[in-house]
C-alpha cells in the first residue's frame, strides 16, 4: 500500500530536521533516525503541562517533575499534596488533580505502560481528543490528527479559512488531516506547530522564510497577520473575595486545603470568603488584630477576582477554620499565585 507524503508535509519534515526547536521532553529528528524513542511518560506529561501554558513557563516545571518523579509509577505513588504544591504557579489546577487520577490508572491497570493508540489513551482520566492525539502520534509514531492553537492559526493562513473559530475548528481539523502523512508522524505534528510556534505567529508572521509560503493562500492574499478570525468573547465578570493571613509569634501560618472540587481544588491557601459578583464578607477564621492589607487582583479563565487581603500577626487563639503550619515547612512557592500575591503582599 502506498504511504501518504504530500509534498507540503515532505517541505515542512525537510525543514524540521534543521529548524526543530529543542525541548527537554522532545527527541530530536536527527535523534529519531538514529533509533531513539521518545519516553511516553514525559510527552504526555509535557502535554498536559502544555494546555494552556507557554513552553517558557512549562520547562522547569517538566525537569523539577521528571527530576523528582522519574517515572509515571513514581508520579502515581506521590502523596497528593506534593504533587500540588510541585504544580503551584503554572496554573489551571485541574490538570495537576487529573495528572494523578491518570498515572495511578497507568500504573495499576497498565502495569505503568502508557496505552499506544489513540482510542486507549483517550479512555484515560483528564486526556481530551489533543492529547491522545498528541502522544500517539509523537510517542508512539501514529498517524493523529494534533490541532492546537499554533496549528490551527497555520491551516487558516495557509487555506485563508475565513470563518471565526470556533466555529471553524472542525473544517481547520479536515485541512489539517489532509496534509498528515502516514510516516513520520511524530515529526510532522511537531513540525507544523513549531511552525506555528516560530514563523507562522499570531502578529507579523515571517512569511519570507516559511517552507510553505510558495501556495499559502492568507500570504497571497496580503491577509495572513488578521487570520484566523476570532468570534469576540464575553467580557469577563468581576468577583469579590476576603483572604485572612494569620501568623502566629513563632512563624507558623494559617492555611487551608481548597476542597478537591472547584477552583484551585486541592491546593493549600488562605482561609477567606466565597468568591462572588457581589461582596461578601466572612467572620475571620481566628480571634486577633485584624489589619486591610490592601488588594491583589488575579485572572482566572472565566473571571477576574478582586481580593481584599486582611493580615493579622502573633495570633494566640484556636483557629476555625484551617490549621497553623510550622514556618520550616512552610514554602510560598507552594501556593497557588492568587495566593502567594496575598502571602507578597502582606510581607
Amino acid at each position: 500500500m502506498c504511504e501518504k507524503m504530500t509534498q507540503q508535509a515532505a517541505d515542512l519534515l525537510d525543514w524540521y530536521d534543521i529548524h526543530a526547536r529543542e525541548m527537554p521532553w522532545r527527541v530530536g529528528p536527527a535523534a529519531r533516525q538514529d533509533g531513539v524513542r521518545p519516553d511516553p511518560y514525559h510527552i504526555w506529561l509535557s502535554e498536559v503541562m502544555l494546555q494552556q501554558t507557554t513552553v517558557a513557563a512549562v520547562k522547569d516545571y517538566f525537569v523539577k517533575f521528571v527530576t523528582r518523579w522519574p517515572a509515571v509509577s513514581d508520579l502515581a505513588n506521590a502523596e497528593d499534596g506534593d504533587v500540588m504544591a510541585a504544580w503551584a504557579g503554572l496554573g489551571y489546577y485541574a490538570r495537576a488533580r487529573n495528572l494523578l487520577k491518570c498515572a495511578r490508572v497507568v500504573a495499576q491497570e497498565y502495569g505503568g505502560v502508557f496505552p499506544d493508540t489513540y482510542e486507549a489513551l483517550l479512555k484515560l482520566p483528564g486526556i481530551g481528543p489533543y492529547t491522545a492525539a498528541a502522544v500517539s502520534a509523537i510517542a508512539f509514531g501514529r498517524r493523529a490528527v494534533v490541532l492546537d492553537g499554533n496549528v490551527e492559526r497555520v491551516m487558516a493562513r495557509y487555506y485563508r479559512v475565513l470563518d471565526p473559530l470556533p466555529a471553524s475548528k472542525e473544517t481547520l481539523r479536515a485541512l489539517a488531516d489532509g496534509l498528515t502523512p502516514d510516516r513520520r508522524c511524530g515529526d510532522y505534528a511537531q513540525a507544523v506547530m513549531d511552525l506555528g510556534a516560530t514563523i507562522c505567529t499570531p502578529r507579523s508572521p515571517a512569511c519570507g522564510i516559511c517552507p510553505w509560503m510558495t501556495d499559502c493562500a492568507a500570504r497571497l492574499a496580503g491577509d495572513a497577520a488578521s487570520l484566523p478570525r476570532k468570534t469576540p468573547k464575553a467580557a469577563k465578570p468581576i468577583r469579590l473575595g476576603v483572604a485572612y493571613v494569620a501568623e502566629r509569634a513563632d512563624g507558623a501560618v494559617l492555611l487551608e486545603r481548597r476542597p478537591d472540587k472547584g477552583l484551585l481544588g486541592g491546593m493549600l491557601g488562605w482561609p477567606g470568603s466565597v468568591w462572588q459578583e457581589m461582596p461578601h464578607d466572612m467572620d475571620p477564621p481566628v480571634d486577633a488584630d485584624w489589619q486591610d492589607r490592601g488588594e491583589v487582583r488575579h485572572t482566572f479563565t472565566h473571571f477576574h477576582l478582586r481580593l481584599q487581603v486582611r493580615f493579622a500577626q502573633d495570633v494566640r487563639g484556636t483557629p476555625e477554620v484551617g490549621s497553623f503550619l510550622p514556618r520550616e515547612r512552610f514554602s510560598p512557592a507552594d501556593l497557588p499565585t492568587v495566593m502567594r500575591k496575598a502571602w507578597d503582599l502582606c510581607r
